[in-house]
């Protein structure tokens, strides 16, 4: 294969696996409760990004980092995937997975809107017709179909959704200070969260081993979604020579997350989950437009 043929294989395996961490979530935490399944699913991590780069020849880097880098790498540990995970299990305890993974989806939007006070940048008027249609998409699925009543599913679960976007956007935001190997970089995020995860395990949750079922969702978790699918994307955008198209192929993964859902958690997709992840996408493809035609 060639290099860009490379590249879409990459692309198209981290989505895969993106698409069925939403199900890996919701099957987990039926034996595990947030905390639990951050952990564990954050030791598996840790251990296959050690892994990684060991067979890379670049575990020694870890420790030859700035002290600014390290204590960087705390702030950001805490971030994610300390908060974020933490926030995001809880929303998923409480919602369908067919309304908590649409609504984390709308983390670019809230991204633009943080980079405004942090970055500096400018907001262009698609950016704010993308919030308004993305938004509206929060609407109909938060409340299954009736915008106008606002009864929402659960209000609680629904700000804990939209709150871990926040804490996502963030991350990267501050990420953009990082100027170390990404997998260096995450690999040490993840060793400097670990005592703020067992601190909070070991405040809120009495100590017992967990289920074979639920270690086995963790260690999935684990290694797919904080792990592997990172890597294949950073490989994915590594290898092309055209960004953009690599980057559009994320767009099929709430849909065919969809499909796992229905099939494998049980849940019924209702019209207004469909209806309103097509008016997120609208709403995100309307943000790149607007990003592209400031770049050009």
């Amino acid at each position: 294969m060639n290099r860009e043929q490379q590249a879409t294989l990459y692309g198209l395996s981290a989505v895969l696996l993106w698409s069925t961490i939403a199900t890996a979530f919701k099957l987990s935490l039926r034996h595990l409760s947030p905390i639990e399944l951050l952990l564990f699913s954050g030791f598996f991590s840790t251990l296959l990004l050690g892994i990684i780069l060991r067979a890379q020849g670049k575990f020694r880097w870890v420790f030859r980092c700035s002290r600014r880098e390290y204590l960087l790498s705390v702030g950001l540990g805490v971030l994610n995937p300390f908060l974020y995970y933490l926030i995001l299990l809880q929303a998923y305890t409480l919602l369908p997975a067919q309304q908590a993974q649409p609504l984390n989806y709308t983390w670019a939007i809230t991204l633009s809107l943080l980079a405004v006070p942090l970055l500096g940048q400018r907001v262009r008027w698609q950016q704010w017709l993308a919030l308004l249609i993305s938004y509206c998409g929060v609407l109909v699925i938060s409340t299954e179909g009736n915008p106008f009543s606002l009864q929402f599913t659960d209000p609680y679960g629904v700000f804990l959704a939209l709150a871990s976007t926040v804490i996502w956007a963030l991350y990267w935001i501050f990420n953009t200070k990082d100027k170390r190997d990404p997998v260096v970089g995450l690999f040490i995020n993840f060793v400097f969260s670990f005592p703020f995860v067992l601190g909070c395990y070991l405040l809120t949750s009495d100590y017992r081993w967990p289920p074979l079922e639920g270690l086995l969702g963790a260690a999935y978790v684990g290694i797919f979604e904080m792990g592997a699918c990172f890597v294949l994307w950073l490989l994915a955008l590594k290898k092309t020579a055209n960004a953009a198209r690599i980057s559009n192929l994320i767009f099929i993964s709430p849909f065919l997350s969809l499909v796992f859902i229905h099939f494998l958690v049980g849940e019924t997709i209702l019209p207004a989950t469909f209806i309103g992840l097509l008016l997120i996408i609208a709403g995100l493809l309307c943000q790149r437009l607007g990003t592209q035609t400031d770049s050009g």
